[in-house]
């Protein structure tokens, strides 16, 4: 990976969603990997260190949320910013995945432009190396 291309991991169940949400990123320039299943979906963030992550919730295996909680418990990934793309959309869904740490909760169905600003909107949160931000006094 190149500095130039930063990369997504996409963990949704439903094929096409996935490929939908997919195609979006790269041609936004990202470099995109996806998986249809929770399971891999961590050894894959662990392994790669995407630069985002966009996770669905309901997943046939372990929950969205089970995943989004590991990561928030691991050191080195509680700092992945992840969106979270899901067809739950009451309040208390809401609620519910901003508790476990998403960083943004989009609702199903997404468009282009909502899923574009907010994967622009969670880079440009990263600090751009490794160092500390400054806090200011």
């Amino acid at each position: 990976m190149t500095e130039d291309q930063k990369t997504v991991i996409v963990v949704e169940d439903e094929p096409d969603a996935a490929e939908l949400f997919a195609e979006m990123m790269r041609v936004s320039g990202y470099r995109v990997l996806k998986t249809y299943s929770s399971t891999p979906a961590i050894s894959m963030i662990a392994e790669e260190q995407p630069s985002v992550v966009i996770l669905d919730i309901m997943m046939p295996d372990i929950s969205g949320l089970e995943v989004l909680k590991f990561m928030r418990r691991d050191p080195n990934l509680k700092e992945i910013p992840v969106i979270v793309v899901s067809a739950r959309s009451m309040p208390s869904d809401i609620r519910e995945g901003l508790e476990a740490g998403a960083t943004i909760y989009l609702t199903k169905p997404v468009g282009y432009l909502d899923l574009k600003k907010s994967v622009d909107q969670v880079m440009q949160e990263q600090p751009s190396d490794n160092s500390s931000m400054d806090i200011p006094t």
